[in-house]
């Protein structure tokens, strides 16, 4: 089964909110409110980065691999490792999104990484 991948990276609107909070735009508060929840999923399952909060600039951000599809049934919504996503649910599914994060268990930081449509194209 051959399929496509198209991706969405959202580093222009990372720097206008690094930007914005750092001309004094956004308040912390603005920019370091992810959930609660997503913290903890970063905390217990995020894989590590080598990249340092670029609000608080001590702890190193955390990827989180959301994944959501109309045929992902108990998989809807799940968080994934990397290679769980690129290897084994291409394989199994053929068409959904995965919504990388990057999360600072530190300050709360959050922001959309990038977003990857998978798309089956038919054929061999």
């Amino acid at each position: 089964m051959k399929s496509r991948a198209t991706s969405v990276d959202y580093t222009l609107r990372k720097r206008s909110v690094l930007r914005d909070y750092r001309c004094g735009r956004l308040s912390v508060y603005d920019v370091c409110d992810a959930h609660p929840e997503m913290r903890r999923i970063a905390a217990n399952v995020g894989e590590d980065t080598s990249a340092i909060c670029p609000v608080c600039r001590r702890e190193r951000l955390r990827l989180l691999n959301f994944v959501y599809g109309n045929e992902l049934d108990r998989d809807n919504g799940r968080v994934f490792p990397t290679h769980a996503v690129f290897d084994g649910l291409r394989e199994r599914y053929r068409d959904f999104t995965c919504y990388v994060v990057e999360v600072c268990t530190g300050c709360n930081w959050n922001h959309l990484v990038r977003s990857i449509r998978f798309e089956n194209t038919g054929g061999n």
